[in-house]
């Protein structure tokens, strides 16, 4: 656990250096133990999502360790072992991008390959935006520019945690009974969306200048705000993830290869 200067707790996860002989190190899937000085990918995963079920369970901690990687991972506020906070005023932008900034601190991280998918990509934009020299390149997932949480009805989701009503909006239901299956806190998840609507957003005049590769499901409703992200950043590149969706592209081999040969390539 990191303690963040306001108080919540974040989980992170080390595979890699100085974790090697646990169940979870990966140590088996590779064979041997990666050393200190071995590169870094810091993952942050998506909307009611954990580091363990974007991350560990998908495959990318195993292929990223074979290529040499340590990876560190984190729960974000709100999300699988980390606090999770009811009020919205407990997120904004500026909280998730300091909670990575916290847990680069804690780990004496300065030079990653950052990871993100959905919310971990929004949040990914905005910490290479403001962590330039630490965040070096980045693959970001599943992200589209604007603000996606402005069609998700608050108050009926509200009224559905307190009174059991039906909620009418197709997508809020969607999103309530994925996170519902994957036992997240709604009330938690609902706040979150309170809090960091109308929030700081991925702007196309403002993009990173690290290296970025985005990307996006073939059968996903943001695609095209994805690509437009990748061709307003100077040095973006777009990978199209073949027959997936927003909710599994993270599963999708053809994505990890992809984002493996991106950072493979940056490193050279």
């Amino acid at each position: 656990m990191v303690m963040t200067p306001d108080g919540i707790s974040i989980a992170t996860y080390d595979f890699g250096a100085g974790n090697i002989g646990t169940g979870d190190s990966g140590e088996g899937e590779t064979g041997e133990e990666l050393g200190a000085d071995a590169p870094t990918v810091l993952a942050v995963h998506g909307f009611a999502s954990s580091a363990l079920g974007n991350f560990h369970a998908t495959g990318w901690v195993r292929e990223l360790r074979r290529a040499g990687y340590r990876v560190i991972a984190m729960d974000q506020r709100g999300h699988g072992s980390s606090s999770k906070p009811r009020e919205p005023t407990a997120y904004t932008m500026e909280a998730l991008v300091t909670d990575v900034r916290v847990v680069m601190d804690t780990y004496l991280l300065d030079d990653i390959s950052f990871v993100g998918y959905s919310l971990g990509a929004r949040v990914g934009w905005h910490a290479a935006l403001a962590y330039p020299v630490e965040i070096t390149r980045a693959v970001l997932g599943g992200i589209p520019d604007g603000d996606p949480l402005t069609r998700f009805r608050v108050d009926e989701a509200k009224e559905f945690l307190a009174t059991g009503v039906p909620v009418q909006d197709r997508l809020t239901q969607a999103y309530l009974t994925m996170a519902g299956q994957l036992d997240n806190d709604l009330v938690a998840l609902v706040a979150l969306v309170e809090g960091m609507r109308g929030g700081a957003q991925p702007d196309r005049a403002n993009p990173p200048a690290q290296p970025i590769l985005f990307a996006a499901g073939s059968e996903d409703g943001i695609l095209e705000a994805s690509r437009s992200l990748a061709a307003a950043t100077p040095r973006g590149e777009f990978f199209l993830i073949p027959g997936r969706n927003h909710f599994n592209a993270p599963t999708s081999r053809h994505f990890r290869d992809a984002a493996l040969a991106f950072l493979e390539a940056d490193e050279r």
